[in-house]
């Protein structure tokens, strides 16, 4: 799941390590993904290593790229969902939330822009 995906890259960028390798399933990659468009990991490439997928994720070392830390919001034991109107910046505009959409995995300000809700992931920052 993606909580591990989030430790490992924290770990990692306080290890000062360039890259990690982790376990491929699409919720990781979407997650991903968007963690590239926001700014904090410079890629995310899909490789198939020793027969299997495994996800690639270069690190950076920016201002932006140096994730702190994290907060899981949604749970399995409990989920939360949030019209695009009840979205709120996240550490007043430094962070970033992720949203499960109908339209897929995206940050809180592109669903406030495309006027979407859905199941709010977590917070980083």
């Amino acid at each position: 799941m993606y909580y591990d995906l989030l430790s490992q890259i924290k770990n990692a960028l306080r290890a000062r390590k360039d890259k990690i390798v982790v376990p491929f399933s699409r919720m990781d990659g979407a997650v991903a993904n968007v963690l590239v468009e926001t700014g904090y990991l410079k890629s995310a490439d899909v490789e198939a290593i020793g027969g299997k997928k495994s996800l690639v994720l270069r690190l950076g070392r920016g201002r932006k790229e140096a994730m702190n830390d994290f907060k899981i919001v949604s749970k399995p034991s409990r989920h939360f969902y949030f019209d695009y109107r009840s979205l709120r910046p996240v550490k007043q505009g430094h962070g970033v939330a992720l949203l499960s959409t109908s339209k897929g995995i995206m940050s809180d300000k592109q669903a406030r822009k495309q006027k979407i809700g859905g199941e709010y992931l977590f917070e980083i920052w």
